[in-house]
């Protein structure tokens, strides 16, 4: 099961894709119940899934509005009973989708946004640890950066305003624009996690391909320039093809 943001909806189509294209003729189906999708292989047995939970943490209604509580994961009942598990999550936290943030009885309008991302991925861990039983699960936690494209500089090309026309990765192994800092946070949750937890550190692969963006030929077309997504086939299918060498 993937968990996580529209990027883990990307990896999750790329991987569906993927492997539909080794065994073309073997029947599937798709269902979707609430924020859980499935691809299920039917002869093989195999389903693969997705939760659409982009904070990992809950949001709940409330008569005040939408909140979202930073210590509480009651969603991770979802989660249980997975071989393996794949988090991604950050895409969202710079938005506002949310009208109160609640941490024990302490409630505000908003906060920090990395700040509040250490505390989510904090509570995040506790729940790996306390709930998790690893002895029967292949757990994996990942996380990248999508491309915010509205300043070329980033990539040592000032006068590039978006991803559209970009038709060649950057060579080298460097980005200009340096880690993003979220990647720290996450790297530090990480270690305060006692259970065995791997990241799976796509960012800086992911980084360098500013040509792998759906762009203008995306749904939302020349009004969308898609630049924080990705192409299928693309980088998606890089990561998978890491994760399943990992897995082996």
């Amino acid at each position: 099961m993937f968990v996580g943001d529209s990027l883990s909806l990307n990896q999750w189509q790329s991987l569906t894709c993927m492997l539909h294209s080794s065994v073309p003729k073997s029947p599937y189906t798709i269902t979707t119940q609430g924020t859980i999708s499935t691809f299920t292989f039917q002869e093989y047995g195999v389903e693969i899934k997705i939760d659409r939970n982009v904070y990992l943490v809950d949001i709940v209604s409330e008569k005040i509005g939408r909140v979202m509580k930073l210590d509480s994961i009651n969603d991770g009942k979802n989660w249980l009973g997975m071989d393996t598990l794949i988090f991604n999550t950050w895409h969202w936290w710079s938005r506002k989708s949310w009208d109160y943030i609640q941490i024990g009885r302490n409630v505000t309008t908003d906060m920090d946004r990395m700040a509040a991302f250490e505390i989510a991925l904090g509570t995040w861990g506790k729940w790996v640890d306390t709930v998790v039983d690893t002895r029967k699960l292949e757990y994996f936690s990942k996380e990248f950066h999508h491309l915010i494209t509205s300043n070329g500089t980033l990539w040592g090309e000032p006068a590039a305003h978006s991803c559209a026309g970009q038709k060649e990765p950057l060579l080298g192994t460097n980005y200009p624009g340096g880690l993003p800092p979220e990647v720290g946070v996450l790297k530090r949750a990480l270690g305060k996690i006692t259970k065995p937890v791997t990241l799976l550190d796509i960012t800086m692969l992911s980084l360098l391909r500013k040509d792998g963006h759906p762009s203008i030929y995306g749904l939302g077309g020349r009004t969308g320039n898609d630049c924080s997504h990705w192409c299928l086939s693309g980088v998606p299918d890089t990561w998978n093809e890491i994760l399943y060498n990992y897995m082996l």
